[in-house]
This record gives C-alpha cells, structure tokens and sequence, in this order.
C-alpha cells in the first residue's frame, strides 16, 4: 500500500524527535550535572592541597 509511505516517514521523524528530545533532556538533568560536581570537586580539592 503506497499511500502508507509518507505515514511510515512521519512517524520514524516523529519518534526520532522524541528520542532526541528524551536523551537532551536525561543528560542535561541527571548526567551533566554529575560531571560539573565531580570537575568542581577536583578542582577545589587541587586549590585546598596548591597552597604553599
């Protein structure tokens, strides 16, 4: 059936979309975050043993 075709491709952008979105936000809210506290960390713990 032919006149599926264009359906089958809005749903593949559509759920790539998703996607997309899902994974920009899981990172932003949950794994960013956990790297910018341990290169804070690192760095204040470098700061506290550099003082001579």
């Amino acid at each position: 059936m032919p006149q599926l075709v264009p359906f089958y491709f809005l749903n593949e952008v559509v759920f790539a979309f998703a996607v997309i979105t899902i994974v920009v936000y899981l990172s932003s809210k949950y794994i960013l975050p956990r790297f910018v506290r341990l290169f804070l960390s690192r760095t204040f713990i470098s700061k506290l043993f550099d003082n001579k």
